[in-house]
C-alpha cells in the first residue's frame, strides 16, 4: 500500500492508503514539492508521471549502499577520478522526463560544470554517465532491469546491477548485450571511469 499524508495546519494529520494497483500521477512541479516535503522517503517519477514511493532501505542494504558510495568517492578524491559521485538521496531529471535516484552514480566534471547553479541545486537535468542499482529483498529484477535500460536510453555509458543475495552482477553498456557475471571478484570502471575498480568481497560482506 502507498500511503499519502494530508496535514492541514489546523487539524491532525490524515492518512490515505492507496492500493498498489492505483497509479498516482504528478507533474514535475508537484514532484519537486513532494520530494522536498518527504525527504525521509525515496521518491521517483516515471517518464509518464507515475509516482513511485520507496520506503527507507533495510540496514544491510543501507550499509552496502554506503560502501559503494565510499569506494567511488575515495577513487575521485585519492586517485583523481574526474567527476562527481552521488548517493541514493540524489535525484536526476532524465532527458525523457523521468525523475530517478540511482543507488550510486557518477557524472563527468565537464557535464556538471555545464549546468547552471540553479540546476545543480534541484534535480540535475541529465542522466549520470555511470549508475549502480543495488538489489534489495523487496526489489524485482523486472523493475531494476527496466531502470537500467532507461538509464542507457537516456545517456548512461556504464551501469551495474548488483545482486548481493545471489552474488551476481549485470553490466549494461550502450549498444551491447547485457553481460552477466556470477560471483565476480572485481568490477572495472572500464573506459568510463579509468582506473576505478570495485572489490566485490567488500560488498558481499
Amino acid at each position: 500500500m502507498m500511503v499519502v499524508r494530508a496535514n492541514p495546519q489546523s487539524k491532525p494529520p490524515l492518512w490515505l492508503q492507496l492500493p498498489q494497483e492505483l497509479t498516482l500521477r504528478v507533474t514535475p512541479e508537484q514532484f519537486a514539492i513532494l520530494a522536498a516535503a518527504n525527504r525521509e522517503l525515496r521518491l521517483e517519477r516515471t517518464a509518464t508521471g507515475e509516482l513511485i514511493v520507496t520506503p527507507p532501505t533495510g540496514s544491510e542494504t543501507g550499509n552496502r549502499n554506503l560502501k559503494l558510495s565510499y569506494f567511488l568517492a575515495r577513487w575521485i578524491e585519492e586517485e583523481g577520478g574526474y567527476g562527481l559521485a552521488f548517493d541514493s538521496s540524489s535525484g536526476f531529471e532524465l532527458p525523457n522526463g523521468a525523475n530517478r535516484s540511482p543507488d550510486v552514480s557518477w557524472v563527468r566534471q565537464e557535464r556538471w560544470d555545464a549546468l547552471t547553479p540553479e540546476q545543480r541545486k534541484g534535480f540535475a537535468p541529465l542522466c549520470p554517465d555511470f549508475v549502480v542499482e543495488l538489489r534489495s529483498e523487496t526489489d524485482t529484477f523486472k523493475e531494476l532491469r527496466a531502470k537500467m535500460q532507461e538509464y542507457l536510453e537516456n545517456g548512461a555509458q556504464l551501469g551495474w546491477l548488483i545482486d548481493p543475495k545471489n552474488k551476481r552482477v549485470e553490466i549494461y553498456r550502450p549498444g551491447q548485450a547485457v553481460e552477466v557475471l556470477e560471483n565476480p571478484m572485481v568490477l572495472s570502471g572500464e573506459q568510463v571511469l579509468p582506473g576505478f575498480t570495485l572489490t566485490l568481497k567488500r560488498v558481499w560482506e
